[in-house]
């Protein structure tokens, strides 16, 4: 049957009209970009700086529509052929011409085996350009959220990549230096002007961006400065060193409204600990010849250890949305159903650890966690730390820069660790397929650390992957859920509630994504 999809235009009326003057925005968070290459690392803050210098096939607006970018219309000739219409007279930062060339070369970028964007791409068999603004996708089978998925998917200049040699994504896991993670070039709305790893990053106006005219901010330069310490970035912010702070401590939110202005909102990012299940032994541990997490008794008990409630309470202010599930209410599939979460059983745990045949203190582990990526996310492992004692379970923190964590853990070199996950496409199968999906090919299992493994769960998502039954669909999303609940394969604490602080001269917009999209941020005379 043949579809055709025509969608309408970003519309300018996104914010406030722009103000006459341009202004220069600083900005700062707790980490630095981790990388210049936008399909080495899919991470919140690093897909946020890529949409700077990067456009994308389309994108969401404010109401997380998908709208047109780089492609402006499109039509499935069939279930496993798509067919865009690449836009006209767009060029490069370096003043060469976009083709869908361009695209097919960046989408089959992401799929290689360094690419850890590979979640946008699942299902993908071919990109291919027919002509200079033709560019047609063939799918492996039906896929349902293609669309959604390439509102993430950068594109790159093919001529530019294989110049110089970064045709191929950074394999970050492996540290590995390329000329792309240091350096960017696309067809967006600001170009990178310099890059001091873990000091300041600087971007200027693309005087010469296509989408110049539907531009609703006035930013005209873009100052990025990690700021480690939570005390000092609210004070760079109340002091007017920087004038918007992405995650600013929830202990100073009080002070910074008074003298400031805050934005809350609700984040579709999962705050989750994942457990090694297959290894034999646990690394870091002298408990030697066995694995406590491959027995769901003693995973079930670490879960009803976690006081959720509490570290709502004393650790996020209040500032979080504890849940049982390991999607966000505004990702589809989510029911308040599966969100619900037994109540902490301290000695029911103890008892649980009993049965699976260890004694008091005999469990012992390393829990890996980042100190400078999540909402104060050290002292929630450190909360968890103290739970687990509670029952008899030593747990070790071992806490690191996000730079130094996200590497390790992608290397499966833990036993345990504190993770956020969240959800780009707005649907289940992200999550799915990329968490609990046992590892396979390309996307499957591709941040399953922890190697939970259900070979039911595996059919299941296979199927949430291609059926385009809605009712079919959904019910084999609540299924997978719900198994994966009952062998805890892994342990969800709770969604984000995310704060964004700012000077009160500027206004932004709020997304779910926790994405500052620059071009649409106004500062105020």
């Amino acid at each position: 049957m043949h579809k055709k999809l025509l969608i309408s235009a970003l519309s300018a009326a996104l914010l406030v009209p722009m103000a006459a003057q341009a202004k220069t925005f600083r900005w700062a968070s707790q980490g630095d970009i981790l990388t210049l290459d936008p399909h080495a690392q899919n991470e919140g803050l690093n897909i946020a700086a890529s949409s700077y210098v990067y456009d994308t096939l389309v994108q969401y607006d404010k109401d997380f529509k998908i709208t047109p970018m780089l492609a402006t219309e499109w039509e499935t000739p069939s279930d496993t052929l798509w067919r865009f219409k690449i836009r006209e007279g767009v060029k490069f930062h370096d003043g060469s011409d976009f083709s869908a060339e361009d695209a097919a070369f960046s989408i089959h970028r992401a799929m290689a085996p360094t690419s850890n964007f590979k979640a946008y791409v699942y299902g993908i068999k071919q990109a291919r350009a027919i002509d200079a603004h033709t560019l047609e996708i063939e799918l492996i089978a039906p896929n349902p959220v293609l669309l959604r998925q390439l509102t993430n998917l950068f594109i790159m200049s093919k001529a530019w990549s294989e110049a110089n040699n970064a045709a191929q994504p950074q394999d970050f896991t492996k540290k590995e230096e390329t000329f792309s993670a240091r350096n960017a070039m696309g067809t967006g709305p600001y170009k990178l002007s310099s890059r001091q790893v873990d000091v300041r990053t600087e971007y200027v106006e693309n005087e010469n961006w296509w989408n110049k005219d539907q531009k609703v901010g006035n930013v005209t330069r873009i100052i990025y400065t990690p700021i480690t310490q939570s005390a000092t970035r609210t004070a760079a912010l109340l002091s007017g060193e920087v004038d918007f702070v992405l995650d600013p401590p929830a202990q100073d939110l009080d002070r910074i409204k008074r003298q400031a202005k805050v934005v809350e909102g609700n984040e579709y990012r999962t705050i989750y600990i994942g457990l090694d299940q297959k290894s034999d032994e646990l690394k870091y541990s002298s408990l030697k010849g066995k694995n406590p997490f491959a027995d769901v008794r003693v995973r079930e008990a670490l879960y009803l250890a976690i006081d959720t409630e509490a570290i709502k309470r004393s650790v996020m202010r209040g500032s979080s949305a504890p849940t049982g599930t390991m999607i966000a209410p505004q990702v589809n599939g989510w029911t308040e159903e599966l969100a619900q979460r037994p109540k902490p059983d301290v000695e029911k745990a103890q008892e649980l650890i009993k049965q699976a045949g260890y004694q008091p203190n005999e469990i012992n582990f390393t829990l890996d966690c980042p100190n400078n990526r999540y909402i104060n996310d050290e002292a929630i492992c450190q909360a968890v730390v103290a739970m687990w004692a509670r029952i008899g379970v030593k747990a070790n923190l071992n806490s690191m820069p996000r730079a130094t964590y996200f590497p390790k853990v992608q290397s499966y070199d833990t036993s345990a660790y504190l993770f956020g996950w969240g959800v780009p496409t707005f649907d289940a199968l992200y999550t799915l397929q990329s968490l609990i999906h046992s590892k396979g090919e390309g996307a499957d299992g591709s941040f399953n650390f922890g190697n939970y493994e259900n070979a039911e769960v595996d059919k299941l998502i296979d199927t949430v992957k291609t059926e385009t039954d809605d009712a079919k669909r959904t019910a084999a999303i609540h299924q997978v859920l719900k198994t994966h609940a009952q062998e805890f394969g892994h342990l969800p604490i709770h969604d984000q509630v995310i704060p964004w602080a700012m000077a009160k001269n500027v206004d932004v917009i709020h997304r779910a994504d926790n994405r500052l999209t620059i071009d649409w941020v106004v500062i105020n005379d």
